[in-house]
């Protein structure tokens, strides 16, 4: 038995050296040890997560992030006129290539408040989603206003190079920055859809708007069938010009060719006899009309009149160049017309360029009550 005990003995002193004999101590150092790991991963992940809603205070970390977005931060309208003439040519050629195909896809969104339907085309669908989706990547934070729905299933990122034409920098020299929460664009893609169904192709134009403040600052008009571009900046340039003379006495009138009889009646009574009144198709080329256009398809006109209801995103493009080479566009009472809030307006408009514009809205008198019927 005795030696069997100190045999017992020298295998426990043999086997010791393979043990492990952890001191409290040790395993102190060991669970803070482990404990530093686990704070270290969490805390990166937590940092993740914030900068992802916007939230990291490093530098930069938000720079184009949500938080960004949130507080505004500016733009630069010279930047945003480039981009409004890229997003009006790229929406023109697919307005010019759906209708050389000749599938319209042509449906109806309802009537207007005339009775008239208030048609939609593939054309209408495809010139919106290029225009709205080249806008809103190059200004993710501005407010884009557009006649037709986006569908979030459509979305696309299209990139801007960041080329500003030499067009625009002659004009325009210094960049102008606004802050990004004044800002509310306006987007029709393409004006006179039912002419477009009847393949009257030069009254269709395609415009982008910038207002600053609800007051319309940058437009662009352009016409896809002839590709001719007209845009202009308040306070900045532009590549169009008014005529050089215009006839206040025995106006030519510019109308609606959907209800142009309404106007006509009162026209004929204001202005006399002499009087021609041009029906016509889509606000862009009406505003046209006013100016010096060098488009063989283009009428010409001295006024231009409207006594219905009508959506900002037809009329803010040209207000904003008539406004841009000093001439006006107001509601038939003689109001300015804001480019924030509601889509449309009641009122009617007269739009005049190089004549006593108040002196007109004083000669209509009943226009302006016809426009509330």
């Amino acid at each position: 038995m005795g030696r069997t005990g100190a045999g017992e003995r020298t295998h426990s002193r043999a086997m010791a050296p393979m043990g492990i004999r952890l001191s409290p101590l040790g395993v102190a150092v060991f669970c803070l040890l482990g404990l530093g790991v686990l704070y270290h991963l969490y805390s990166g992940f937590l940092a993740g997560r914030f900068s992802l809603f916007g939230l990291s205070s490093e530098p930069g970390g938000g720079a184009a992030g949500p938080a960004a977005a949130a507080d505004g931060g500016t733009v630069d309208l010279r930047e945003m006129l480039a981009v409004s003439v890229l997003a009006a040519v790229r929406g023109g050629d697919e307005v010019r290539r759906v209708r050389e195909s000749n599938v319209l896809h042509e449906k109806s969104k309802g009537k207007t408040r005339e009775g008239a339907e208030d048609k939609m085309t593939s054309g209408d669908v495809l010139s919106n989603r290029k225009m709205f989706y080249l806008l809103k990547t190059a200004f993710p934070s501005v407010q884009i206003n557009t006649e037709e729905h986006v569908d979030a299933a459509d979305q696309e990122v299209i990139l801007w190079d960041h080329k500003i034409p030499e067009d625009i920098l002659k004009e325009v020299t210094t960049p102008k920055e606004v802050p990004a929460e004044s800002v509310t664009v306006w987007i029709d893609p393409l004006d006179a859809t039912q002419e477009y169904t009847e393949d009257l192709r030069k009254y269709v134009t395609t415009m982008v708007c910038v207002a600053v403040n609800g007051k319309p600052v940058l437009g662009v008009i352009h016409k896809p069938f002839s590709e001719y571009t007209a845009w202009a900046m308040v306070d900045g340039g532009s590549n169009v010009k008014a005529r050089s003379s215009y006839n206040e006495k025995t106006p030519r009138i510019v109308v609606s060719r959907s209800h142009s009889g309404m106007v006509r009646q009162v026209a004929l009574q204001t202005f006399g006899n002499q009087t021609t009144i041009i029906p016509a198709g889509g606000a862009g080329y009406k505003v046209l009309a006013l100016l010096d256009v060098p488009d063989k398809s283009q009428e010409k006109a001295d006024l231009y009149i409207h006594v219905t209801y009508i959506k900002k995103w037809d009329i803010c493009a040209g207000n904003a160049i008539l406004k841009a080479l000093g001439g006006h566009m107001t509601t038939l009472s003689g109001e300015e017309i804001s480019y924030t809030g509601s889509d449309g307006i009641e009122g009617g408009l007269l739009a005049s360029i190089r004549m006593n514009h108040q002196a007109l809205v004083r000669k209509l008198p009943d226009l302006e009550k016809t426009g509330h019927k």
